[in-house]
C-alpha cells in the first residue's frame, strides 16, 4: 500500500471559520494533530522508520495532560486547547493508532479500512463534537477519513474499495446542529472531492464548492 501524498485544503479555513470563536482553537488543534500524522507518512518512504515515527507520535500525545509545555505547537497545542477542555489523552492516542493500520496492514482490505476509519476518523468527528458542544452523525467522520484517503493511494483496486466505503457512511440527508456545522462542512468537502473521483483534481475554492459549503452553513444540509 503507498500514498501518493497529501495535500492542505484550503476550504478547511472556512469549514473552521464556522465553529464558535472560542472553540476555533481547539478544533484546529485536533486537526493539527491529523495533519502532522499525514506529514510522517508523506515524507517516510520506509515502513520500519514510519512506524518508529508514529511510535514517538503515540507517546508524545499519551502523555499530554493539561499543564503540559511542548516545544513541539502542534502538541503544545493539543495540551492547551483540547486536553485541557476534558477530553482524555488515550483518545487522542486512538488517531495516531488509526494512521499507523496503514502501515501495519499487510493488504488494505475492507477490514483494515474500516479500522483505519473508525480510528483516525470515526474518533477524530467524535472528539471533535465534544469540544463544540454538539451531536455529530453517525459515519460522517468515518467516510470523511476514507473519501480522503481514497484521493491517496496508489493502488486502485485500495482506492476503488475506500470510495465505495466512504460513499456508504457519508449523507447530505442529515441535518448538522448548528455548533458542529465546522465538522459539516469537513464533510460537506469529502462528499465533493468523492464526486470528482480520484483522478482529477478538485477545484478548490471554486464559487460551486463556496456556494455549497455556505448552504452547510446556512442550514446544516
Amino acid at each position: 500500500m503507498i500514498l501518493n501524498g497529501f495535500d492542505t485544503d484550503p476550504e478547511r479555513a472556512l469549514a473552521l471559520s464556522y465553529a464558535a470563536p472560542a472553540k476555533r482553537a481547539a478544533l484546529s488543534a485536533l486537526l493539527g494533530l491529523d495533519d502532522a500524522l499525514a506529514s510522517v507518512m508523506r515524507t517516510t518512504t520506509e515502513p520500519a522508520v514510519t512506524q518508529i515515527r508514529l511510535a514517538w507520535w503515540r507517546e508524545q500525545v499519551g502523555g499530554l495532560n493539561p499543564s503540559s509545555a511542548m516545544a513541539m505547537p502542534a502538541l503544545d497545542s493539543l495540551a492547551r486547547h483540547v486536553v485541557a477542555d476534558g477530553i482524555n489523552a488515550r483518545r487522542l492516542v486512538d488517531i495516531v493508532e488509526g494512521w499507523e493500520i496503514l502501515v501495519e496492514a499487510e493488504l488494505m482490505d475492507e477490514a483494515a479500512l474500516a479500522a483505519f476509519a473508525k480510528k483516525r476518523g470515526g474518533e477524530l468527528f467524535a472528539i471533535g463534537g465534544e469540544l463544540l458542544g454538539g451531536s455529530v452523525p453517525e459515519g460522517a467522520g468515518k467516510g470523511w477519513a476514507l473519501a480522503d484517503l481514497a484521493r491517496h493511494l496508489e493502488a486502485d483496486d485500495e482506492a476503488e474499495l475506500a470510495q465505495r466505503m466512504a460513499t456508504q457512511q457519508l449523507s447530505s440527508q442529515i441535518r448538522w446542529p448548528r455548533e458542529t456545522r465546522a465538522l459539516g462542512a469537513l464533510e460537506a468537502i469529502a462528499m465533493m472531492n468523492l464526486a470528482v473521483g480520484r483522478d482529477r483534481q478538485p477545484v478548490i475554492a471554486s464559487p460551486r464548492r463556496v456556494a455549497r459549503l455556505a448552504w452547510m452553513r446556512l442550514t446544516g444540509r
